[in-house]
């Protein structure tokens, strides 16, 4: 007796309580990255492939640890995508409120995955063998109970506290912090449509997933991290993966890459600059800010300290974000700088390009062309280099 109540104590192995966090951090960051990589990147938006020893490996640590169903996680986020910061998004801050989503973020998932129609537009092309559809889609609670016995007969009664703490662990950092403060507190390196920031430049605790506004911005790159000081750990195993021979990429990035002697845009400039807009229209708002900055002594003399302060921060913004008052605010400043007014006028009538979806790739060809031109021929010098280099990429 006094053996067996030793074993239920401390289980088969009887870690000390740093072993114990240690297997507890190394569990929960396996799977942090398995939801990333495997859920998010390769299942959801398709920009990864993963041999299918791995992609096999992945569902049953999921089955096993959160009792996810890949259809139904893959739904969910998909539609996030699709009805991002509206009624129809399943978790959205701005809709619910930041904390009903922080705290209470895996009720939303719950509610969400209730919607059969939801399941059925969004969750399609997940895998769907007999494992899938008979064990991980079938018994999703048996998968954490079992996690619960191995736990306990391993580490005894301090493996409860392990495995409520794994419990708790994506419900918390990635149903909240990533759909909550994600949507709510951080930085943005791209101006996207949706609320989406960064909330730390270090993607090492979730995954990767902390880069948030990068990936609303390329939602089908396998990398989140786009700027030389911010990290994605996620990639990282990735880059191992495929160096093993056990992943590949499905969309490829396609780089920024000049032509010599190419001065016209052509259709390959057209595609290459619609897939990259979000970088193209960053790099055009750095320039116009340093354009700023270089007229703000001569604009300072013309128009109030507040407005120059007012004027900074409008510029940051995409033209489309702008209201009307905020536009005419724009404009009383900008009013007084050729230069600046140049610049300006310059980012709309790209942005009008960018939206010109309809259009045929004829049309938005001979627009960008023309765009070219008049930047060139009437910019300023930041703006004709700006100029010059679009009309090179192919």
């Amino acid at each position: 007796m006094e053996r067996y109540l030793q074993w239920m104590a401390e289980g088969l192995v009887a870690p000390s309580w740093w072993q114990l966090l240690l297997i507890g951090l190394v569990a929960t960051h396996v799977t942090i990255v398995t939801v990333t990589i495997y859920l998010h990147r390769c299942q959801t938006h398709r920009s990864l492939q993963l041999h299918p020893i791995v992609a096999h490996c992945c569902r049953f640590w999921l089955w096993l640890t959160t009792g996810m169903v890949t259809r139904e996680w893959v739904a969910v986020h998909r539609c996030h995508h699709a009805h991002c910061e509206t009624e129809q998004d399943p978790h959205s801050p701005i809709v619910f409120g930041i904390h009903r989503v922080l705290w209470r973020g895996a009720e939303l998932y719950r509610d969400a995955v209730g919607d059969l129609a939801m399941l059925d537009r969004y969750g399609r092309g997940g895998p769907a063998d007999w494992l899938e559809r008979r064990i991980y889609g079938r018994y999703t609670w048996q998968g954490v109970g079992l996690l619960l016995l191995i736990e306990l007969g391993l580490f005894g009664a301090p493996g409860l506290t392990l495995w409520a703490c794994q419990m708790m662990w994506i419900p918390f950092l990635a149903a909240g912090v990533v759909n909550g403060l994600g949507h709510y507190a951080g930085y943005r390196n791209y101006d996207c449509k949706e609320a989406a920031t960064n909330i730390i430049p270090f993607g090492l605790l979730i995954g990767g997933e902390e880069l948030h506004n990068n990936h609303h911005t390329f939602p089908t790159s396998a990398k989140f991290s786009v700027r030389w000081f911010e990290l994605d750990i996620g990639w990282a195993y990735i880059s191992i993966l495929r160096w093993m021979g056990l992943a590949s990429l499905r969309r490829p990035p396609r780089r920024l890459l000049r032509c010599a002697g190419q001065i016209v845009p052509t259709l390959a400039t057209l595609r290459l600059v619609l897939g990259n807009r979000a970088v193209l229209t960053r790099e055009l708002t750095l320039l116009t800010l340093d354009v700023f900055q270089a007229e703000r002594t001569g604009l300072a003399k013309l128009v109030p300290h507040a407005a120059l302060a007012q004027t900074k921060r409008l510029l940051r913004h995409a033209p489309w974000r702008l209201t009307d008052a905020q536009q005419a605010d724009l404009a009383q400043v900008t009013g007084h700088s050729a230069r600046l007014d140049a610049m300006h006028v310059a980012r709309q009538a790209l942005e009008k390009i960018w939206e010109r979806s309809p259009a045929t790739q004829e049309e938005l060809l001979a627009g960008l062309q023309a765009w070219c031109v008049n930047a060139e021929r009437y910019g300023p010098r930041p703006l004709q280099r700006f100029a010059r280099h679009l009309a090179s990429y192919g």
